[in-house]
């Protein structure tokens, strides 16, 4: 396949992003506003999907798609049914059944936060609900692990504070809420619980058993997993119904999503109250279901991973950044964004996808193994596919 202009490029990566999302509506797993609120506050996206055909127009999406299928035979790449139903009623995605639910409320006293983890996401989470006002205590495996946790809340703050955004009476403030413990034990009074700790399942496991025993009746018991089955981890405690998905994005004091993701146990309360507290902690909360990707993984990943492709197929990864940056407006080029989040997680991400959906389309590019083969992961090992 040869690819020589932009639109091109930006026909080959987007438009099945695009039909990504439609799906993705059609199944009902997931409203069109969640949607296009996950991947513009996920991934700093200009529009979401949604948005984005609608302003294209669903018969010309529906069109170019019907071509690129036509070419690869890429069952991805056939249009979704509700895309064609659009088109022939000359409709749009805007205000779709199931963005009209009402605005959810606290169903459960929230006044103080525990957190499991000392590592980047675990200490974000711990700034972000100490910075809404609430008491916070987080468990890590050694002091040092604590005043870790502390020192960055601390630097975070004064950056904030040299840029003028804070002051030293907010940051006293903020400090004077966090309480780091070395036992578990200490998290018996928490309202909420919020693990942030390896993707490991047997880890997360073992932990989960340990916080049925330790919380309070009535404490929510969430995890920031962005991979791993919560369903698995809710049915090794005694109360599946206030297990539930909170996946915050890194940074988390910056970024401004949270996923809110159910089991078929997670009990009605328990998810209008995290999706209530996410909003009251400043977050944009979008409610989905426990799937390998949830919404924003998803989407994103089989984007990133037909880049790899389209340059195994002779196009410069220069020019596919330049494109995809020119034509849709993305922040960052679709290499770029793959050296900073690590090949090895891309590829352990979009390996699951292809498992969880079975769709031949979703195989790991060939390049991709080859780089995690080859240690070459991003910026972190300073080579991926840029050096750094």
């Amino acid at each position: 396949m040869t690819v020589s202009t932009q639109g091109s490029i930006h026909d080959v990566l987007v438009l099945p992003y695009l039909n990504h999302a439609i799906r993705m509506l059609e199944s009902g797993y997931a409203t069109a506003t969640d949607i296009d609120n996950a991947m513009r506050f996920g991934c700093g996206y200009p529009k979401g999907p949604l948005a984005t055909v609608d302003e294209i127009g669903a018969s010309s999406v529906r069109d170019a798609l019907l071509a690129r299928f036509e070419e690869t035979g890429d069952n991805l790449h056939k249009p979704v049914a509700l895309l064609t139903k659009i088109s022939d009623e000359s409709g749009s995605f805007t205000g779709v059944a199931g963005d009209d639910a009402a605005t959810p409320e606290l169903r459960h006293t929230i006044e103080k936060i525990g957190v499991v983890g000392t590592g980047t996401m675990a200490s974000g989470i711990v700034q972000v609900f100490a910075q809404a006002g609430y008491d916070v205590v987080f468990v890590g495996r050694s002091q040092e692990k604590l005043d870790g946790v502390v020192a960055g809340i601390t630097k975070s703050l004064d950056k904030a504070i040299a840029k003028g955004r804070s002051d030293e009476e907010t940051k006293a403030a903020v400090l004077g809420r966090l309480t780091g413990s070395t036992s578990r034990e200490d998290l018996g009074e928490a309202d909420l619980i919020v693990e942030g700790i390896a993707e490991d399942l047997d880890v997360k496991t073992e932990l989960f058993k340990d916080l049925d025993r330790i919380a309070k009746q009535g404490a929510i018991l969430a995890t920031t997993t962005s991979s791993m089955p919560i369903t698995e981890l809710a049915k090794v405690t005694s109360r599946p119904g206030d297990v539930i998905g909170m996946h915050f994005f890194n940074p988390a004091p910056v970024m401004k999503l949270v996923e809110v993701v159910t089991t078929d146990l997670t009990s009605a309360e328990v998810d209008e109250t995290v999706l209530a507290l996410s909003t009251a902690v400043k977050k944009v909360p979008v409610s989905c279901g426990d799937r390998s990707g949830f919404i924003v993984n998803a989407l994103l990943f089989p984007y990133l991973n037909d880049a790899v492709k389209l340059h195994e197929s002779g196009v410069a990864i220069a020019e596919i950044d330049a494109a995809i940056k020119e034509t849709a407006g993305f922040p960052m080029g679709p290499f770029e964004l793959l050296d900073v989040v690590g090949n090895d997680v891309s590829l352990a991400i979009q390996s699951e996808l292809r498992n969880e959906f079975g769709e031949p389309g979703f195989d790991p590019a060939a390049l991709l193994v080859q780089k995690v083969q080859e240690g070459k992961l991003g910026r972190k090992t300073g080579e991926g596919f840029h050096t750094y």
